[in-house]
């Protein structure tokens, strides 16, 4: 086994202290990455705006008149030089805002298989329970030392004071 390399409770709070700067400096970048990120979204949604208006006014007419013409379409679609237009079914089951009935009419109609059911352990809950019960159902508890740490953070200094 290897010696530690810290040999001091100083040297620890020392260590904490250089880990805390570290996050800091961090934070700092984040901050700074999602301000240019931000910046950089804003622009791209300026510039791609005058473009996605020209997409909608072009898919408009475009669908205006395959929709007048649809009896010149091969089938159900027509290739032209740049892409494809045409027509395709779309169906789309509706369902109602209140479920519990249409669940009911489905299970009363042998339509199990349409209803969706996840069961899942709430481990949290779980853990609530006395140890001898938890076995009893089959499961158990790990139990272990887990190192961690903090560091000490100036809650009183807001944000606009870094910036």
């Amino acid at each position: 086994m290897e010696e530690s390399v810290l040999k001091t409770w100083d040297e620890v709070d020392t260590a904490l202290k250089e880990i805390a700067e570290a996050e800091n400096q961090i934070a700092i970048l984040e901050s700074s990455l999602n301000i240019t990120v931000n910046t950089l979204k804003e622009e791209f949604k300026e510039k791609s705006e005058p473009y996605r208006s020209e997409i909608k006014k072009y898919e408009a007419m475009v669908k205006e008149f395959v929709t007048d013409h649809k009896t010149d379409l091969k089938g159900k679609s027509r290739e032209l030089t740049f892409g494809k237009v045409g027509f395709r079914l779309s169906t789309k089951v509706v369902l109602p805002k209140k479920l519990d009935r249409l669940i009911k009419a489905l299970r009363r109609n042998g339509m199990d298989d349409c209803i969706q059911t996840e069961e899942k352990v709430n481990k949290d809950i779980l853990k609530a329970y006395d140890e001898k019960e938890i076995i009893a159902v089959g499961a158990s508890l790990k139990k272990e030392d887990t190192f961690w740490y903090e560091t000490n953070k100036d809650e009183s200094i807001s944000r606009e004071a870094v910036s």
